[in-house]
């Protein structure tokens, strides 16, 4: 933990040194929860279109708490992170700023971006159902809701329900149903688990191929991830991935996104990248490279993921799933989902 901090406060103080010289109004400052290896060369291209360079720290967790710590003096212009969850704390926290942008709003749809234009999507990604090619008629398993079925009773895997990824699903659950019978759900999704939640999404899916389990929760990206990873392509080739609620209200979808710091000293900068990011070219290139679907509509997600078919998403408002993300952790325990 003292390394770590060491050094988020060396690089601090490095932006904070960039942010000084007489350049700076040709930079932007960026705090990542996300892997360089996927905005890195997005960065590179908005470099070589604007003449803007751009600075990044990468971090796995704290990053709202360091801007609250940093206040008026943060060199940081833009939040980069992934789940409605994070995004909408840095809201709680009050370290952003709304952004009011044409390009913007014409190019993602309002229900993957902030009332009052405090955060933004940039690319989507399902919250699926993995199932069992040997062991599952899909037929069976077409909606969020039959996972509740007893005939699934032992044959269920999944990581904790109070992981981000499933309490953003379990409130949309809310969203649609109320609490009295999402609690319902819980307790019917709690009784067919095989085992006590645990590991990541891919842990399920290599649940899966075990035998431990045949049906699972997980990302849609992850599918690609194991797909191109040798030691784990034998998961992939065990499961089908589905996209649950078609016939009806729709998959739930959730973000990656990004947000304009409060203590933006580089505004301008900061807004041009938030919109070429937004644009066709970046959005076909930050998609492809981590399996994600575009936020732009029109835009073509890669081959292999438009290989596993089309799908209709949840119209649902993620700013909605934020307000009740809390009351979904509340039913979790509830139910003692994770116990």
């Amino acid at each position: 933990m003292k390394a770590q901090m060491k050094k988020l406060i060396a690089s601090t103080l490095m932006l904070a040194g960039v942010t000084s010289t007489a350049n700076a109004a040709e930079e932007v400052n960026v705090y990542s929860y996300r892997q360089p290896t996927l905005i890195e060369p997005l960065f590179a291209g908005f470099t070589e279109e604007t003449g803007i360079k751009v600075n990044v720290v990468f971090a796995k967790k704290g990053l709202a708490e360091r801007l609250v710590n940093e206040g008026a003096n943060s060199p940081a212009d833009l939040v980069f992170t992934v789940d409605i969850g994070r995004l909408n704390e840095v809201v709680e926290k009050g370290v952003v700023q709304a952004v009011q942008s044409e390009t913007l709003e014409n190019n993602i749809p309002a229900q993957y971006r902030d009332p009052k234009g405090e955060w933004f999507g940039l690319t989507l990604r399902t919250r699926s159902i993995y199932a069992s090619k040997d062991r599952v008629n899909l037929d069976d398993i077409k909606n969020y809701e039959d996972l509740a079925d007893p005939m699934w009773k032992g044959k269920i895997c999944t990581r904790s329900g109070k992981h981000a990824y499933n309490l953003a699903l379990f409130a949309s659950m809310i969203a649609h149903h109320g609490e009295a019978d999402t609690e319902k759900w819980l307790e019917g999704v709690k009784a067919n688990l095989a085992r006590k939640p645990q590991g990541n999404d891919r842990a399920q899916v290599k649940a899966i191929k075990e035998g431990v389990c045949d049906l699972s929760l997980g990302n849609n990206y992850y599918f690609g991830k194991m797909i191109n990873n040798p030691d784990q392509k034998a998961w992939a080739d065990a499961v089908t991935l589905t996209f649950p609620n078609q016939d009806n209200r729709g998959t739930h979808v959730n973000i990656s996104g990004m947000a304009l710091t409060k203590a933006s000293p580089n505004k301008a900068n900061a807004i041009k990248l938030m919109e070429y990011l937004t644009e066709t070219k970046a959005q076909t290139m930050y998609a492809e490279d981590n399996y994600e679907y575009p936020v732009k509509p029109g835009v073509a997600p890669s081959a292999l993921v438009a290989s596993w078919g089309s799908f209709k998403a949840d119209e649902l408002p993620l700013s909605e799933i934020a307000n009740l993300r809390k009351t979904a952790a509340k039913l979790v325990d509830k139910v003692g989902f994770d116990q």
